[in-house]
């Protein structure tokens, strides 16, 4: 039997300190992904405009130094018009920067979001009690605890 995978938000639920650091963390490695572990539903468009943004910055990179290496000679050239070698270039540019802008739109966006989840989680929560460590001697509340070898 195939297995099922939703997308599908459950309940959003009070969130420990420690669950909500690692949603903050996550969000500043994936955007979106740490706000929807947090059951936020804008962690679907965080993490859209993050991957959509990497996704355009990585080909229109490549296209950018495609036309990057085909038009070196020229570019470099000593007789070359600064201005006009300049609007060139930024014709050629814009786009990976338009996926870079995009990208850190969810970042950013994540980014608030992550530290809203950080300021909900409750402050100081109770310290959940070390299991006790001596084996019979615990038991039977002598108090002091056997060492193997210390004889």
């Amino acid at each position: 039997m195939p297995m099922k995978i939703s997308l599908a938000l459950g309940r959003r639920r009070p969130l420990s300190r420690q669950t909500a650091w690692g949603c903050f963390t996550t969000n500043l490695a994936l955007p979106g992904f740490g706000s929807l572990v947090a059951g936020h539903a804008t962690g679907y468009l965080q993490a859209l405009l993050g991957i959509g943004g990497l996704a355009l910055t990585v080909v229109l990179s490549a296209r950018f130094f495609g036309w990057y290496l085909a038009n070196w000679s020229r570019l470099q050239g000593a007789q070359a018009d600064p201005v006009e070698t300049l609007s060139e270039l930024w014709g050629a540019v814009r786009w990976p920067l338009l996926g870079i802008g995009v990208f850190a739109l969810g970042w950013l966006w994540a980014l608030a979001t992550s530290w809203a989840i950080l300021r909900s989680a409750p402050a100081n929560e109770p310290a959940a009690a070390p299991p006790r460590l001596g084996g019979e001697s615990s038991k039977t509340g002598s108090g002091d605890a056997q060492v193997p070898g210390a004889g």
